[in-house]
């Protein structure tokens, strides 16, 4: 008997004793973090979804406005583990916007370096997942082990591996050591050589086609309406990036396009990683052949004791997910005031969950949120 989850649907709609629970997070494998969505299902099929972010609950917010101006460095990457230096950036240039500071050139290049070398390691994450939601697990073991290759580099840049605290207001921290360029180019190197790698095992899987092709569609209108940025907005065909809209750091002086897909789908989001996964190893080569000598800070004096002259500002960053806003008041004292973060993930995870879920079978949700980028540590702030 072909006892499918729709013929189930129809003959128990209105049985209580056929439907049932089920806790898709924050310990399932395909959710990352402890975030969940309680999925009310029949047989594989599901009819509702109530996101729960109550394990999740951190309030990032709330203690940066009761720590000092440097201390809250130690906090905002945690708001999105896989991509953290954009919450850095973010936060030193809305510190920076108040205060009237100008950084310099070189640091401008070190920002931009680090923000893409975010990137990769998200995107390695996100390539790699794609695979292991759909049952192909050499894709997410090649993408781990690559990612740690960038992450040596940061180690060795930083001293930390997956949260850096290397931007701090004025610029960073300290100079890139002797022959680190030399190194990060050799590792941008063997990065594009396993391009070809991901194409033929991901990319050109039947198995990908079939399973993502029409999953999760967003329009291009509903995209914009719907607060969606960074990869999920251009993969529905919108040209937008704040590296080109609203320009900084180092990017003013880089040459590179928008990219784009039209499919919507979450076909297309993958797609769009990927090739943006190849244009930020273009990036970062140009950062290092054009990157000038000079310092890497301006003086603030004793950042410990950093007092923020009274104002308010909002400054924003393009993440491997979206958008990063940091909205900062200050009153003038030791630290923030008031702090509000605008994350990529709200939309995607909370709005089209509702949207695209119910009716959805199972076995589709990790890796629809997957291609959505949804960083779940971004819901609570």
């Amino acid at each position: 008997m072909n006892f499918n989850s729709y013929s189930l649907t129809k003959m128990t709609k209105d049985d209580k004793d056929t439907t049932y629970d089920l806790f898709f997070g924050p310990n399932h494998p395909g959710m990352h973090g402890n975030f969940g969505y309680v999925l009310d299902m029949v047989g594989t099929e599901i009819n509702s979804v109530k996101p729960n972010a109550g394990q999740l609950h951190r309030g990032f917010e709330k203690l940066m406005e009761q720590r000092g101006w440097v201390q809250n460095l130690t906090l905002v990457p945690r708001i999105c583990v896989m991509d953290p230096d954009p919450n850095e950036v973010a936060y030193c240039m809305a510190v920076e916007k108040i205060m009237n500071v100008e950084i310099p050139e070189r640091a401008k290049y070190l920002r931009t370096i680090t923000l893409e070398m975010s990137r990769l390691t998200s995107h390695l994450i996100s390539i790699g997942g794609a695979g292991a939601s759909l049952g192909l697990y050499t894709p997410m073991y090649w993408s781990m082990a690559d990612r740690d290759r960038v992450l040596d580099m940061f180690e060795w840049l930083t001293g930390g591996r997956v949260y850096h605290i290397y931007n701090i207001p004025g610029g960073v921290r300290r100079d890139a050591p002797r022959g680190f360029f030399k190194k990060l180019n050799e590792t941008l190197d063997y990065l594009e050589s396993r391009i070809p790698e991901y194409d033929r095992v991901l990319f050109e899987n039947p198995i990908i086609h079939k399973r993502l092709k029409g999953l999760g569609f967003v329009s291009k209108e509903d995209a914009r309406k719907t607060g969606l940025s960074g990869p999920n907005l251009r993969a529905s065909g919108n040209v937008i990036d704040i590296r080109k809209d609203a320009p900084y750091a180092a990017y003013p002086y880089l040459d590179f396009d928008v990219i784009t897909q039209t499919g919507g789908d979450a076909f297309a989001r993958a797609v769009q990683i990927r090739k943006e996964y190849k244009q930020t190893l273009d990036i970062i080569r140009q950062c290092i052949k054009q990157i000038p000598e000079g310092e890497v800070h301006a003086s603030l004096g004793n950042l410990g004791m950093l007092k923020v002259t009274p104002g308010e500002a909002y400054a924003k960053v393009e993440s491997s997910k979206g958008e990063f806003g940091y909205y900062i008041v200050s009153d003038g004292g030791l630290k923030p005031y008031r702090v509000s973060v605008r994350g990529p993930s709200l939309p995607a995870g909370f709005l089209w969950a509702q949207k695209h879920l119910p009716k959805m079978k199972i076995d589709d949700v990790a890796v629809w949120m997957g291609t959505l980028g949804i960083c779940p540590p971004d819901f609570d702030k």
